[in-house]
């Protein structure tokens, strides 16, 4: 299982890969923009139903993002 910091890297990489900003991507998930730099940083997990709206944001599955190994 992936750590928090492996969660927030690919977190990361997904919203940079689509060009977009972090402020954007709170925007648009319905999220601070400082909750979106935690979850990205590792210092904190998403609920449930944010995991949900992430993986629907980067068009990938919740286990893909968070449950699959590195």
């Amino acid at each position: 299982m992936p750590t928090k910091t492996d969660i927030g890297q690919r977190l990361r990489k997904l919203r940079e890969e689509l060009r977009i900003s972090r402020e954007k991507a709170a925007i648009d998930l319905n999220i601070s923009a400082s909750a979106l730099r935690m979850y990205e940083s590792g210092e904190r997990t998403p609920r449930d139903e944010v995991k949900i709206r992430l993986a629907d944001y980067y068009n990938q599955s919740v286990q893909a993002i968070f449950f699959d190994p590195a």
